[in-house]
């Protein structure tokens, strides 16, 4: 492992900070004014620039490798699917928006208030929650998630509900289950360990090796949410065990 506090670290943490805030300042007023004057099945590709331009700065700038493990796993844009991942940083967040598209993420309604980020995050289709309302919100997620579904988008769900540090464990809600046999769409579960080098609530990022492990998908024909649910949680507990 690389060392974290080398000045190849704090260089690289202090370069890719202006690239966020410029990148996310440039694309967030003129690709969704792009995006809105297109057809709705060409804004997220629109949109979808700033997130791999974002990514290969990550790369480029601080120093970090990507291992995708299962790639054969992840299905093509004509099956949707409820997409579960785990939840350390702001990093999933874009490569998942890239990885299986089109998408729409289950977030909270505050992000949508966000200058330049929020207002292209509207574009997407979000399944923007009030995360105070539990009950409502897990209506609203079965309701419009299923929508999405039938619409052909994929709907991206973290079951752990918030960002988690890594090594740390903490309960999944059946959110993701109760959609995917609503919906009769198969769930895509993912993990990945980004937190080691994009920690949250801090500006320093870290070189260093994520690795990404796509998962076979969890069929839910003849099982509840039950079945489903701890199918789901089994492989994805593993899976963040083995790569911690």
């Amino acid at each position: 492992m690389k060392p974290r506090n080398s000045l190849r670290a704090l260089v690289g943490s202090l370069l890719f900070a202006v690239c966020y805030g410029l990148l996310t300042g440039f694309t967030g007023l003129l690709a969704p004014l792009i995006a809105w004057m297109l057809p709705p099945s060409w804004r997220q590709p629109v949109l979808n620039v700033h997130n791999h331009l974002l990514l290969f700065l990550f790369r480029v700038v601080v120093g970090v490798k990507v291992e995708v493990i299962g790639r054969e796993n992840l299905p093509g844009k004509e099956t949707p699917v409820v997409l579960a991942a785990n939840h350390q940083s702001e990093w999933e967040t874009y490569l998942l928006q890239v990885l299986k598209t089109p998408i729409s993420t289950v977030l909270k309604k505050e992000l949508l208030s966000i200058p330049f980020f929020g207002w292209g995050l509207r574009m997407v289709q979000p399944i923007a929650i009030d995360r105070a309302k539990r009950a409502g919100a897990l209506k609203q997620i079965l309701k419009q998630g299923k929508e999405r579904i039938q619409a052909g988008r994929s709907v991206l769900i973290f079951p752990e509900g918030t960002r988690t540090l890594p090594g740390k464990e903490r309960d999944f809600n059946k959110g993701a289950a109760m959609l995917a046999s609503s919906a009769k769409a198969p769930i895509l579960p993912i993990v990945h360990n980004a937190g080691h080098v994009w920690p949250g609530r801090t500006w320093r990022r870290y070189p260093g090796t994520i690795t990404v492990v796509i998962g076979p998908l969890i069929e839910v024909e003849g099982k509840d949410t039950n079945q489903i649910h701890e199918e789901m949680e089994t492989w994805m507990r593993n899976a963040m065990r083995q790569y911690p």
